[in-house]
């Protein structure tokens, strides 16, 4: 007889929340908790205590992750093309990437994320996260020539969630990146938690037309019931085509075929100036997140005290998981709120903040409402602190 599962029923400010969990290779407690978004298309949230996001998460922990969904991503035909989804996934994605790379060195793969922001005049691919707040997504068709084989020959797609509850957005690329390249044989799903339910994950390879495998180191299944509480409709994205962003073209959207290199001299530099109990949050911004994790990994090898977390768009509400929210202008400059979850001012004793875009009056805010110091990432090794943050 098989072991009953955990069943955990949450009531949130906008509906009820209902999870079995059949399988977890953690104490749930520890990977994730439960919040309510503010979006009337899905009303909670699964909060990833371990995916650097609306959680600060020790980079050691992150990396343990990385290397569990990598270890989870079966032998197959190569080359292989990881896909990460923007935003929350990003980090994820290239963490298990670099993480697969270093086990199976020499073997042909290629990194590239999703992103919400255009970048130069590459051709681009688009496909719809439903049930996200900002649906719209873009994936870069990569315009170096090694970089395009790779993704016109691949013949496996490895794409990287933090959490599948329908497999509908990763049946949405599956089948732009199949346009694309009509010889991929099979997919797998990396994620770190799967609550799509048995008989749906079963499903997957008829409805995607092809192989299709999932690792996720803790499955289950959940129904909601959505309660009487508008949603704030503030708008989540507002995409204008031809506008200039200030995302960076050199960290994933135009594709990788290695590891991003470590900041190292930053590390060493920081290092030196952090007392031995000082507490220290390395904070990424939007869909600029691995960096930062990189950063905060090189910090936390030479002894510091150091969380990584990231910015994002997704409003939230104040309540369960999310015990304090800033909110403050999008460094972007797309026109929409930005938010940080628990992360209280005066929280820590330094502040890193971690950016691709040029300085400008939102990250001043941020940087001021935080007393942190902001670092300019021009390139993975290029990177310029603004010495000078204007007082608000």
């Amino acid at each position: 007889m098989s072991a009953q599962p955990d069943v955990y029923r949450i009531a949130l400010p906008t509906g009820a929340l209902a999870l079995a969990i059949h399988d977890s290779q953690f104490a749930l407690d520890d990977i994730m908790g439960f919040a309510a978004r503010d979006n009337a298309k899905r009303g909670f949230l699964f909060l990833s205590k371990v995916l650097g996001k609306h959680w600060p998460v020790r980079p050691s922990m992150m990396a343990a992750i990385h290397q569990c969904l990598a270890a989870a991503v079966p032998a197959m035909q190569g080359p292989l093309v990881f896909i990460a989804m923007a935003e929350t996934a990003i980090g994820l994605g290239q963490g298990v990437f670099e993480a697969w790379l270093r086990a199976h060195p020499g073997q042909d793969a290629l990194f590239l994320h999703t992103s919400r922001y255009r970048v130069g005049d590459a051709g681009i691919i688009e496909f719809e996260e439903a049930h996200s707040h900002a649906p719209r997504q873009f994936l870069h068709l990569p315009p170096g020539e090694r970089e395009r084989a790779l993704l016109l020959g691949a013949k496996a797609l490895v794409l990287v969630d933090d959490e599948a509850s329908t497999g509908n957005t990763f049946l949405n690329l599956a089948n732009a990146c199949r346009k694309l390249n009509p010889g991929l044989e099979r997919v797998h799903l990396a994620t770190i938690t799967n609550f799509m339910g048995a008989d749906a994950t079963a499903a997957l390879t008829g409805r995607f037309g092809l192989p299709v495998t999932l690792g996720a180191p803790v499955s289950g299944e959940y129904t909601f019931e959505a309660g009487p509480l508008a949603p704030s409709g503030a708008k989540a994205q507002r995409f204008d085509p031809d506008a200039d962003r200030g995302a960076s073209a050199g960290f994933g959207r135009y594709g990788l075929e290695r590891p991003l290199a470590s900041p190292e001299a930053l590390a060493a530099s920081l290092a030196a100036q952090v007392a031995a109990a000082d507490k220290v949050l390395v904070l990424g911004t939007g869909e600029f997140m691995h960096p930062a994790y990189l950063l905060g990994a090189a910090l936390e090898r030479r002894g510091v005290d150091v969380v990584v977390q990231s910015t994002t768009r997704s409003p939230i509400l104040t309540w369960g998981a999310v015990s304090a929210a800033l909110s403050f202008p999008d460094n972007y400059g797309e026109g929409v709120a930005n938010f940080l979850y628990n992360v209280s001012p005066g929280q820590y004793d330094h502040v890193f903040i971690c950016h691709e875009t040029a300085p400008n009056p939102a990250l001043f805010k941020l940087a001021g409402e935080l007393d942190a110091r902001l670092f300019h990432f021009l390139t993975e090794t290029h990177i310029e602190e603004v010495s000078e943050i204007p007082v608000r």
